[in-house]
C-alpha cells in the first residue's frame, strides 16, 4: 500500500510541475513565435537569426518563470550554475529548432511564412521535450527527500504523531 501512496504523490507532483512548465512554456512560445515573426517578416531579418534572437528573449522569460514558479521547491544549486546550464540546454533546444527551420528553408527551398511557421512549431515541439527532461535532470534538481515516519509513511514534518 505504501508503494501506491508514494507513487500517487510523485505522480500528482509531476502533473503539477508539468502544468506549470506548460503554462510558462506557452507564454514563452507566444513571446518566441511573435518575436520571430516580427523579426523575420516585419524587419526582414534572416530565418535563423530571427529564431535565435527570439529564443534568447523567450528563454530569459522562461528561466525566471521556471526558477521562481515551476521548480521553486527544488534544490537551488546557485543562480549562476542554474542560469549557465539553463541557457546551455536552451542552446541545444534552439539547435534542434534551427535544424528543422534550416532544413525546411534551405534544403526543401520553402521560404513562405506558412512553411517557416510550421517548421518553427515542429522544432519548438522537439526542443521542448528535450528541455523538460534536461531541466529536471541538470538544472532544477530534485529536493532531498525528507525523513519519513515509518508508521504513517508521511514525511516526519507532516506526521500526526508529532
Amino acid at each position: 500500500m505504501e508503494f501506491f501512496r508514494r507513487a500517487y504523490h510523485r505522480f500528482v507532483h509531476m502533473i503539477h510541475e508539468l502544468a506549470k512548465f506548460g503554462t510558462i512554456g506557452g507564454i514563452a512560445f507566444v513571446i518566441d513565435f511573435g518575436a520571430t515573426n516580427l523579426f523575420r517578416f516585419g524587419f526582414g531579418w534572416g530565418p535563423l537569426f530571427s529564431t535565435g534572437l527570439a529564443t534568447v528573449i523567450s528563454a530569459t522569460f522562461a528561466y525566471v518563470g521556471n526558477r521562481f514558479w515551476t521548480f521553486r521547491n527544488r534544490e537551488q544549486s546557485g543562480l549562476a550554475r542554474e542560469y549557465l546550464l539553463f541557457f546551455l540546454l536552451n542552446g541545444i533546444g534552439l539547435l534542434i529548432s534551427l535544424i528543422v527551420i534550416g532544413f525546411t528553408t534551405y534544403t526543401l527551398g520553402l521560404h513562405d511564412a506558412l512553411s517557416y511557421n510550421i517548421a518553427k512549431i515542429i522544432g519548438v515541439g522537439f526542443g521542448t521535450l528535450f528541455r523538460f527532461w534536461s531541466y529536471k535532470k541538470w538544472v532544477f534538481l530534485a529536493p532531498e527527500e525528507p525523513p519519513v515516519e515509518p508508521v504513517t509513511g508521511l514525511p516526519e514534518a507532516l506526521s500526526p504523531r508529532r
